[in-house]
């Protein structure tokens, strides 16, 4: 199992606090600090599309008109905090987010 997202956010806390609770073996991978290549990127985009952009942050409202319109590899190839997090990958199936669907998929069973 693999966890993208950033070292600082919340939500991506929550998770790992989630999955180490549960007793699964997982890789962190801080986007911030290691970024993406252009092949992951490409991959993550061709499973979310534009979902994989968050368009709720700051980050996301302070980038220029010519970014904010572009694709969305471009915007985060130029910031890569804008990735909705976290992205969870299990055995080739990927999940983006940490909500009761996502959790529902990857904790065991309880």
């Amino acid at each position: 199992m693999f966890v993208y997202g950033l070292s600082t956010c919340p939500i991506c806390k929550k998770a790992l606090k989630a999955l180490e609770a549960a007793g699964l073996e997982f890789e962190f991978r801080d986007v911030r600090a290691t970024p993406l290549s252009e092949t992951e990127l490409a991959g993550l985009i061709a499973e979310f599309g534009d979902r994989l952009v968050d368009r709720t942050t700051n980050d996301w409202r302070g980038l220029s008109d010519w970014l904010k319109h572009s694709e969305a590899e471009d915007q985060l190839a130029a910031k890569p905090k804008l990735m909705a997090r976290p992205v969870i990958e299990v055995d080739g199936a990927y999940y983006l987010g940490w909500d009761e669907a996502v959790q529902k998929a990857v904790l065991p069973a309880q």
